[in-house]
Formats: structure tokens, sequence, C-alpha cells
């Protein structure tokens, strides 16, 4: 296991164009945690959770105009950060700029910037819905993954 991982709980929200896909979303989410850090003093990351939707309940009536307007979709999990030296703050910071600038590109100006908060452990396995996708990093430092997954 590696000894100098920092995993921090994390809670991302954002608004997504109605014809998003959740699945891609949370694709989206884990391949940006893959490196983070910026102005060349990047360190490898790994991001594991789930993601959701948050959109309020539509009703039959309600259908063609809730087509047009954004959905709220939402992550729960942890992001493991390799290499001594990170604070969780730094590294809430890395993993906000680099989600805020992937969903950006991938899905223009929605609005809002997504919103990455550090949350508590406890909240992680209390709040994720049951019917959420799990999503990971895919070919991320295999000590991440094994340092991470030990909190799922």
């Amino acid at each position: 296991m590696l000894d100098d991982a920092l995993i921090v709980p994390l809670f991302v929200t954002t608004d997504l164009p109605p014809e998003a896909e959740l699945a891609e979303f949370g694709e989206l989410l884990a391949e940006t945690a893959r490196e983070l850090g910026q102005d060349g003093a990047g360190y490898a990351g790994f991001l594991a959770g789930k993601v959701f939707w948050l959109d309020r309940p539509v009703l039959p009536a309600q259908r063609p105009a809730a087509e047009l307007e954004l959905r709220f979709a939402g992550m729960l999990g942890y992001v493991a950060a390799a290499g001594p030296g990170h604070t969780s703050r730094e590294v809430v910071g890395d993993v906000r700029r680099a989600i805020g600038a992937a969903v950006a590109r991938r899905y223009g100006d929605v609005g809002v910037a997504p919103a990455v908060f550090l949350i508590r452990d406890q909240d992680v396995r209390e709040r994720t819905p049951g019917t959420a996708l799990y999503i990971d990093t895919r070919d991320a430092q295999a000590e991440l993954v094994t340092a991470t997954k030990s909190y799922l």
C-alpha cells in the first residue's frame, strides 16, 4: 500500500445540459483526477465514487418543458493524491480546477462552475443513493486504487 497517499472524501455538484448522460459525466469526472496539480508540479490522482441525478421529480405534464432545462448531477466519493506534502485543501482545489475545466470543455458554459467540496467520510457512506452509478479513474496507479477502494 502507498504510505504517502492522501485520501479525501468529496462531493461534486454541477448543472448539465438536458441531453447529458450520467455515465458519461461520471467518466469525465473520474478521468480529470488522473493528473492533478498545476504549473508543472503535477501528481497522480485517483477518483472513485458514485454519480447520480439530483433533479426534482418531473410529472408527465411537465415533461416537455423539463426536457429543455439544465439537469443537476452529483458525485460522492474519494480522491487519492500520490506523494507527500499534500493538504486536503490543496487537493480539493486541484480537483476543483480540473473538474471545472473538463466540464466547460465538454458541456460548454452551463452558467455556474461545478462545486467541489471536502466532506466527511461518513457523508459519503450515508448520503450516496442506492441507485447511483459507480465510477473510477481507469488504469490509475495500482497503489492509489488499492488505498482508495478500502474506503468504499
